[in-house]
């Protein structure tokens, strides 16, 4: 790694944090319950960061980076989608106060960040090493694209995960929120809360669904800094995201099946690699419409009018 990346990796480091310690330390200081208005603006605001950082690497590194860049974050972000679908049902599962709800988000983003780090580093060693992993990796996005088309049981229970169940073997905890503190004291004794239970197990479900969507970014790019950078910033304006998707969950109802047909499409681009390379433009075009076409169809349906009505009659505040 040549001075000039490093440079640039610290850079990038840097930004991440000071952009985390703004967004808690001065907008979300206070624990307080998120509107879907401005859950939005703030999507909104990330949305806007991620694509000012991607007009920047157009001008440092050019088109192709600059492309690679925009396709895996479109993939990471509609990937990703899934993810709050499950926090908002762990919510609900352990009856978190709204007012909480974005602290443990906040620090669920920052571990996730840590973890994806490592698990990209795998993730392109492996591919250096062993090129024919690239098929591996194809050949699991579509079988994964495949069961989740066909699984009809979307319950989670978040205590039968075995990582919580072994937490709770383990560590003592009260079954009693003391506001928005993960370890409190009961009993005479230092014990875990269950937003810090309900916290590892937004943990255990990004490293999960990490498996599937960082593959998925290889497909576009093994260019360690887009990897990363696209992922990042897929990541951060998720949790901005979650509160205007928890009010408007019934909107999207074939966001899914849009999610499945881009883990089967990538992987088919992973399989096909050698023998046609399919160019980021179209992957990026294609990702883009299936997205679109999704969205456009779950508020079309005539059974989700009276509930979109009232979705927008909360982001306009009425």
């Amino acid at each position: 790694m040549t001075s000039n990346q490093v440079v640039l990796w610290i850079g990038f480091g840097v930004l991440v944090v000071l952009l985390l310690a703004v967004d808690l330390g001065v907008f979300h200081r206070r624990s307080s319950v998120i509107s879907v208005r401005e859950s939005l603006i703030w999507s909104g605001i990330w949305t806007a960061i991620a694509l000012i950082f991607n007009i920047i690497i157009f001008f440092w590194h050019g088109q192709d980076r600059a492309l690679e860049f925009l396709a895996g974050y479109l993939i990471e972000r509609s990937l990703s989608v899934d993810n709050l679908f499950v926090f908002l049902m762990i919510f609900s599962y352990f009856q978190v106060p709204e007012t909480h709800q974005y602290k443990v988000l906040f620090w669920g983003i920052v571990v996730a960040l840590l973890m994806r780090a490592l698990f990209i580093a795998t993730g392109l060693t492996l591919i250096e090493h062993f090129d024919w992993i690239i098929y591996l990796f194809g050949a699991f996005l579509i079988v994964t694209g495949i069961k989740m088309a066909l699984q009809r049981d979307s319950n989670v229970k978040p205590d039968r995960n075995p990582v919580v169940r072994m937490f709770r073997s383990v560590i003592p905890a009260t079954d009693q929120y003391d506001g928005g503190r993960f370890i409190t004291r009961a009993y005479g004794r230092t014990m875990a809360t269950p937003l810090l239970i309900v916290l590892i197990a937004v943990e255990v479900t990004d490293l999960v669904f990490a498996v599937d969507s960082i593959p998925a970014v290889f497909a576009v790019t093994v260019d360690p800094f887009v990897v990363y950078t696209s992922n990042v910033f897929a990541v951060l304006g998720l949790r901005a995201l979650y509160f205007a998707l928890a009010a408007c969950a019934h909107m999207f109802h074939y966001l899914n099946h849009g999610v499945i047909l881009i883990l089967i499409f990538v992987g088919v681009k992973m399989l096909l690699s050698d023998l046609y390379e399919i160019p980021v433009t179209f992957a990026l075009g294609v990702v883009a419409l299936v997205l679109l076409v999704s969205i456009l169809a779950s508020l079309a349906r005539p059974s989700d009018r009276e509930q979109v009505l009232s979705c927008l009659k909360s982001i306009s505040g009425k």
